[in-house]
């Protein structure tokens, strides 16, 4: 399994979010490069970004971040937050990004996610964020009635062999991962999936990686790295079963 440091940028910075509240935001970098080369520095392997701003928006706001991110430190990164049509998602990848994730308009247009599974189909994530197991669309911002795990399965149907689930619940709480809900997850998921939400310390990742989920390929971590909870290395370690 891979950790996944996460760089949320709202503004032009790096920030995170409790539960997806953009009222509720801490402030960790003025520059979300310094955030990722933070990161990259400390070891990771891979970078998770979110645009907040494009997220909020229905369009990228801040592939320039993005492309700075990628141009300078080489790192590989994943990027979701406002991908809403094929031209931007043509538009992130074009900035060098390695991966994109597909929220909204993964759920709201099947034409497009048909579109985007053919064209870069290895490439292509759909995230699905949950509160109390329905999913939440629009930047966390609105829920709908549709269970996820339900959502997964007709997504499956479509084509989409990777995700990353967020719960949103439990995101930027500290207080710990639903064990129970991952499990769920796993076996309804036939490719593989990143999960997100609630991560505070390393005996989170260790519980994770006791699982032993093969379909398990990462966990994405925010503020607890941000709070200086654990590091990056020892992050990827307990996650390694070391």
């Amino acid at each position: 399994m891979i950790l996944y440091p996460a760089i949320d940028i709202l503004e032009g910075r790096a920030v995170r979010l409790v539960q997806g509240d953009f009222a509720d935001q801490t402030v960790y970098r003025d520059s979300p490069l310094e955030a990722a080369r933070a990161w990259v520095e400390a070891g990771a392997r891979f970078l998770h970004i979110v645009d907040l701003d494009g997220a909020r928006n229905g369009e990228p706001v801040n592939l320039e971040h993005v492309r700075s991110i990628v141009t300078e430190l080489g790192v590989p990164v994943q990027l979701g937050g406002g991908l809403r049509s094929l031209a931007s998602v043509r538009a992130a990848l074009d900035v060098g990004v390695e991966r994109v994730i597909l929220g909204t308009a993964a759920v709201r247009n099947v034409d497009l996610l048909d579109d985007c599974l053919g064209a870069y189909r290895d490439r292509v994530i759909v995230s699905i964020d949950a509160r109390g197991g329905r999913v939440s669309v629009a930047g966390w911002q609105e829920s709908t009635d549709v269970p996820a795990v339900d959502l997964i399965a007709q997504l499956q149907h479509r084509g989409v062999r990777s995700f990353v689930y967020s719960n949103v619940d439990r995101d930027g709480m500290l207080g710990g991962v639903d064990l129970d809900e991952v499990r769920r997850i796993a076996e309804i998921v036939r490719g593989r999936f990143i999960y997100s939400g609630g991560v505070g310390e390393l005996d989170d990742l260790r519980a994770l990686a006791g699982l032993r989920q093969v379909n398990l390929g990462g966990v994405i971590v925010g503020k607890a790295l941000y709070e200086g909870r654990f590091s990056v290395e020892d992050g990827q370690a307990a996650l390694l079963g070391r």
